[in-house]
C-alpha cells in the first residue's frame, strides 16, 4: 500500500471531485489518497463520491480555510 497526495486548493466544483476521480484511477486497491481542497462544497461532494464509487473515506477534516480527506482506494 502506498500513500499519495492531491492538492486541489483554488479549484471550484466540480474540479476537486474530477481530479480526485482521475487520481484514484491510477492507484492500486488499498492505496490511500489525501485530498486537500479549499472549496467548501467538497465537504459534501467528496464523501458522496466515495459512497457512490465504493471507496472508503477514512477521515474528513475541516481546517478552516482548507479541507482534508483521506480516502482508501477500492477497485
Amino acid at each position: 500500500m502506498s500513500a499519495h497526495r492531491l492538492d486541489t486548493s483554488g479549484l471550484l466544483c466540480p474540479l476537486p471531485v474530477i481530479r480526485t476521480q482521475d487520481r484514484i484511477k491510477t492507484l492500486a486497491c488499498g492505496d490511500t489518497l489525501t485530498v486537500v481542497a479549499s472549496d467548501p462544497g467538497t465537504l459534501q461532494d467528496i464523501p458522496a463520491w466515495c459512497r457512490v464509487h465504493g471507496h472508503v473515506l477514512l477521515e474528513s477534516v475541516d481546517q478552516g480555510d482548507r479541507f482534508r480527506f483521506l480516502i482508501e482506494a477500492r477497485h
